[in-house]
């Protein structure tokens, strides 16, 4: 039986930037939810009240929504709350993917504002977008939401030893696995929990930071891989 799968997207996204995915893989068969965090609803009242621990509360709640345990798949910023996730309920999270991303231990951007916007322009925002079609990036654009600041700003709470033991799987996508090898070593907030773990592996999808529109098919075929195997063999 292969695991159901939630999907969780980064910074400015709703669960509609699975979309492409998420078909993918239920034509496939697989049980999907796609997820849209606290604070990036379009419509959300008080991004500024928006926290981290609130973000793991959606993620867990998704993940006690299935009856058996989950492939939990984070993108970008959305890693803190998934890593708070993993620590209350290990034993519910069969694999944990982090897409272009990695487990963090401090903040992961001081902000005073309550809300950051996804910057005017892409050089401003400093992430590769090698391989995304013009028609993605328009719907990036037209589409994204400020992110709620409280999740930028919080670190995360961890004490369960058990999170380390869950198996995980970094897809490495803007620069290469030793890269994010590399930057935990010297301590990165944001990915410093890397080292911590100890059931890990990698494999590398050279492409932009968001593979779900300029790979999508070799993403879907890594997840679904996952859900019915495991992360063994990578």
């Amino acid at each position: 039986m292969t695991s159901p799968l939630v999907l969780v997207p980064g910074w400015w996204l709703g669960a509609w930037a699975w979309d492409g995915v998420a078909e993918g893989l239920r034509a496939d068969g697989h049980d999907v939810t796609a997820l849209t965090l606290p604070g990036l609803e379009p419509d959300h009242p008080d991004r500024g009240s928006v926290s981290l621990a609130g973000q793991a509360d959606a993620i867990v709640a998704a993940i006690e929504a299935h009856d058996r345990p989950v492939v939990l798949a984070v993108h970008s910023g959305a890693s803190q709350p998934g890593y708070v996730a993993s620590d209350r309920v290990p034993d519910r999270i069969a694999a944990l993917i982090y897409v272009d991303t990695a487990p963090g231990t401090g903040p992961i951007k001081e902000i005073d504002e309550p809300e950051f916007p996804l910057p005017a322009t892409w050089e401003e925002l400093g992430e590769s977008l090698d391989g995304i079609p013009e028609e993605r990036l328009a719907e990036f654009r037209e589409r994204a939401v400020p992110e709620p600041a409280g999740p930028m700003r919080d670190a995360p709470e961890v004490t369960n030893d058990a999170r380390l033991d869950v198996p995980s799987l970094v897809i490495a996508t803007a620069f290469p696995a030793s890269g994010y090898q590399q930057a935990a070593a010297e301590g990165a907030p944001w990915l410093a929990g890397l080292d911590d773990l100890r059931n890990v592996a990698y494999v590398d999808l050279p492409t932009s930071h968001w593979p779900m529109w300029s790979r999508p098919a070799e993403l879907t075929e890594i997840l679904d891989r996952v859900a019915r195997d495991g992360i063994t063999g990578f």
